[in-house]
């Protein structure tokens, strides 16, 4: 498989589940063999919150992590463009499906003590931002969820008032600032309770893992997330994959995916049984 192959492949499919009532409000459930319970991995894709990508390609990443024995929920979310979609309705779309593990748990044996969510790129920013839901009870307007253990953001857009001043775009078009309704002097509150890097400490381990060749999302994002968590008390951890681009760490098949699921591996391992 080569970089962005699985960009245009389909996994196979796990057990697909609204947990609301709109067409994009769903998650697919993988669930391993054995009786559990079983740690869960919230999977989020990317895309510039936008509608360029599914969770159709982050099933690779799902298929990959449950077969090294964990339930994977890969979620999808209402996206700009689509109705109900930005801020704040993205927001409240991935605290909803986190939440819908607290109904699909004692089907499926679900372990809720031992969440962890991993994200690619825009997936990356909701991960973090998953992350420092509990400890930052701000955030407790986009509505309720259960803790999470840990987080692994991938090639992440995690401190996006930064990412606005990049001016960093796709199509002509900034996607932040479709995100959250301009820049942050326009709409500096927004940009408080959606930015990762403002959301700290967020009180649980997070590795941020990041290509030092990303021309979509440059790694001084996670760089900078990472030196501000620190400095506010929190375990994060960078990982910088040298000469890896912007796709390959979210193919599970890459060396640089190995990286992302040992990081998730080594995380759950430290938590209690």
């Amino acid at each position: 498989m080569t970089t962005r192959a699985y960009l245009d492949t389909t996994p196979p499919a796990g057990l697909r589940i609204s947990y609301g009532s709109d067409p994009n409000q769903f998650g697919d459930l993988r669930v391993p063999a054995g009786p559990g319970p079983h740690p869960v991995v919230v999977v989020v894709h990317g895309g510039w919150w936008l509608g360029l990508h599914g969770l159709t390609y982050a099933g690779h990443m799902s298929e990959a992590l449950t077969a090294d024995g964990y339930a994977t929920w890969n979620i999808e979310y209402r996206r700009i463009g689509q109705p109900g979609g930005g801020y704040p309705g993205t927001l409240e779309d991935v605290t909803a499906a986190l939440d819908a593990l607290r109904g699909l748990a004692p089907e499926y044996n679900l372990d809720l003590t031992r969440i962890v969510v991993t994200g690619h790129s825009a997936g990356g920013h909701i991960a973090a931002w998953l992350a420092s839901k509990h400890a930052q009870r701000a955030l407790d307007r986009f509505g309720d969820a259960p803790a999470i253990a840990g987080a692994v953001p991938v090639a992440g857009v995690l401190d996006l008032q930064r990412t606005s001043a990049l001016r960093l775009s796709r199509d002509g078009e900034i996607p932040v600032h479709l995100l959250l309704g301009g820049t942050p002097a326009d709409v500096p509150d927004a940009y408080a309770l959606a930015s990762p890097a403002e959301l700290l400490p967020a009180g649980i381990p997070v590795i941020a893992v990041h290509g030092d060749h990303d021309d979509d999302v440059p790694h001084e994002l996670s760089q900078r997330y990472v030196d501000r968590a620190r400095a506010a008390g929190d375990p994060a951890t960078l990982i910088v994959l040298p000469g890896i681009d912007h796709f390959a760490p979210f193919d599970p098949d890459t060396p640089s995916g190995t990286v992302v699921r040992t990081a998730i591996r080594d995380l759950i391992a430290g938590l209690p049984a």
